[in-house]
């Protein structure tokens, strides 16, 4: 088992331009996401969100609720248009006491490619092996779970019509 990174694949049945959109504009992203940020999304700058649960997926947005108001800040580094972006952070960094500064971050990239029926979307987070012993599991944990849902939410975001 990969304990360093973690990767998900779904098939979206949407036009690239309208998938890219979901990723890389940082108020659609923060929509699907849960997350309100304060500025957009520029290569080799950070940008910070608060996290206010999504309205995509009620469910999920319920999952997200506890969590509310929990700030979070990401590095964007890479942005190729229509085909990848990618951002550090502190992976399930939910305490509000805790301060993870110190910490390493990981690297969230999204991946698009052509697919026979679609566009594949691959989502992937590497960097768990250098986050602290003490909560390595539970964050990757978190994270894998977290992405899951996260790529279910996505779909239906670009799929929705409305």
């Amino acid at each position: 088992m990969n304990t360093d990174c973690i990767e998900k694949k779904i098939l979206l049945r949407a036009p690239r331009e309208r998938v890219w959109r979901a990723l890389s504009d940082s108020a659609e992203f923060g929509t699907w996401f849960g997350l309100k940020f304060d500025g957009p999304f520029v290569a080799g700058q950070s940008v910070r969100g608060v996290l206010v649960p999504t309205t995509v997926d009620p469910e999920v947005g319920k999952l997200q609720e506890p969590h509310a108001g929990t700030a979070f800040e990401i590095k964007i580094e890479t942005i190729e248009p229509e085909r990848l972006l990618a951002f550090r952070w502190h992976p399930h960094a939910v305490d509000a006491a805790k301060d993870y500064s110190a910490e390493p971050m990981t690297l969230v990239a999204f991946q698009l490619e052509e697919a026979a029926e679609g566009l594949q979307l691959t989502l992937t987070e590497c960097g768990f092996d250098q986050i602290p012993l003490e909560r390595r599991a539970q964050a990757f944990a978190a994270n894998d779970g977290g992405w899951t849902i996260m790529v279910s939410v996505i779909e239906k975001y670009v799929s929705d019509t409305r």
